[in-house]
């Protein structure tokens, strides 16, 4: 099967999470915990299929890495961006799934506490994974 196609739905996917993580932390400072319940269960929807489509892509290429073709300062930049993403991304799924637990428990302090600390980092990967998409499809430029 052509898995090739499915970078834009990924980076579609995060753009999709980051809108609904911005939506859900307003209707928590509002007070309106259910609605906030439902969007943040759809953040974490929206990311783990992300995580599933990304690994399948992975996969059907036998992880070969798109190269990011500039070199010099902007080549140091983006692999600082890249790593950054990389290890954050990693913490996502842990601090995720204890979130939904705590929030579903009605553990509130202890869903708040952490949320402070994993709603940044949930956001920069997300964000993060839009711009490093755009910089190695749309943005890079071709060898030639």
């Amino acid at each position: 099967m052509d898995f090739s196609g499915l970078p834009p739905i990924n980076a579609t996917l995060n753009a999709l999470a980051a809108v609904l993580l911005v939506v859900g932390r307003r209707l928590a400072r509002a007070g309106r915990i259910d609605a906030h319940r439902r969007t943040m269960l759809a953040a974490f929807a929206t990311s783990s299929l992300f995580l599933a489509l990304y690994v399948l892509h992975k996969i059907s290429r036998s992880f070969e890495s798109t190269p990011f073709n500039v070199e010099g300062a902007a080549h140091t930049a983006y692999l600082v961006l890249l790593t950054t993403h990389v290890i954050l991304a990693m913490t996502i799924p842990p601090l995720a799934i204890a979130l939904v637990v705590l929030g579903l428990r009605d553990r509130r302090e202890r869903h708040r506490r952490l949320a402070r600390i994993a709603w940044p980092i949930w956001m920069y990967v997300s964000v993060t994974g839009v711009l490093i998409y755009l910089l190695l499809y749309p943005l890079n430029p071709t060898v030639g």
